[in-house]
């Protein structure tokens, strides 16, 4: 299923400058009971998206109305909300382009994320390195073709999810999350000023480590920081918070931490 403009459509414009140049930007949400999990912070993510990138913001009452009405009935299920600058002519300038174009799209759940969410799981450090760009940091911005190359990495090893590093060889996030670490009594996450994304579930740990009054720290990290955590875990808002138990020859207990904040998920939506 998809809308396009709250029509429903599965086909979009060739002059869209989404398709062109991937001018735009997207959230992806887990919709459960016909209800989506932290809407208010999807919808929060997706209006600085459109004030970083200078995009016109759309209609936000009707994409929030159209979207509930698509997922009444949903038991268990993704959302994803695509915004584009809309159609232009030849040429990367986005003037004159002011009919923004937001796209709805429905599929099913990741069930193996339960599973991960369990059992944790292993990943490998990645060969490839994604650039640092400060215009686009934090942005879930429609380019996203190093993480395309990063994916297909991990499909030629078999590896589920793997630890990305920057050209400066500083940690970012996994392949489709991002990432945390713990030792002793402090929580470390990267720094994600020069590049990443800023997750909607990163920030919903980010604040319940507050309020159990960890320590947490935004850091630029070399992979070998990871060598002395005792707990590392991965957070997206489908698979939530995963543990993880390997990253190539070391290993990690699922940890207290890890296991409170999946409990304090499971209630707090």
């Amino acid at each position: 299923m998809s809308l396009i403009n709250g029509r429903k459509l599965d086909r979009v414009e060739v002059t869209d400058r989404g398709l062109a140049y991937g001018d735009g930007h997207f959230t992806t949400m887990k919709v459960v009971d016909g209800r989506i999990e932290r809407w208010e912070a999807h919808l929060a993510r997706l209006q600085k998206g459109c004030q970083r990138l200078g995009i016109v913001a759309p209609d936000w009452s009707q994409l929030a109305a159209s979207l509930h009405d698509e997922i009444a009935g949903v038991a268990l299920g993704c959302a994803k909300v695509m915004i584009t600058r809309g159609s232009g002519g030849r040429g990367y300038s986005p003037a004159g382009c002011h009919d923004t174009r937001w796209i709805v799209t429905l599929s099913p759940f990741p069930e193996h994320y339960l599973q991960w969410q369990s059992e944790g799981i292993e990943v490998v450090e990645c060969r490839q390195r994604v650039a640092d760009q400060p215009m686009l940091a934090g942005i879930k911005s429609l380019n996203r073709l190093e993480q395309v190359l990063l994916r297909q990495e991990l499909n030629e090893s078999n590896a589920v999810e793997g630890v990305v590093l920057s050209t400066r060889n500083v940690l970012v996030a996994g392949v489709s999350a991002n990432l945390f670490w713990r030792r002793d009594k402090t929580v470390f996450t990267p720094d994600l000023s020069h590049g990443g994304v800023d997750g909607v579930m990163r920030r919903t740990v980010m604040g319940m480590l507050k309020e159990m009054s960890i320590e947490l720290r935004t850091v630029e990290a070399p992979l070998e920081s990871l060598w002395h955590a005792e707990e590392v875990w991965m957070t997206n808002a489908l698979m939530g918070v995963v543990p993880v138990t390997r990253i190539a020859q070391q290993s990690y207990p699922i940890g207290a931490v890890v296991r409170y904040l999946q409990e304090r998920l499971l209630i707090d939506v």
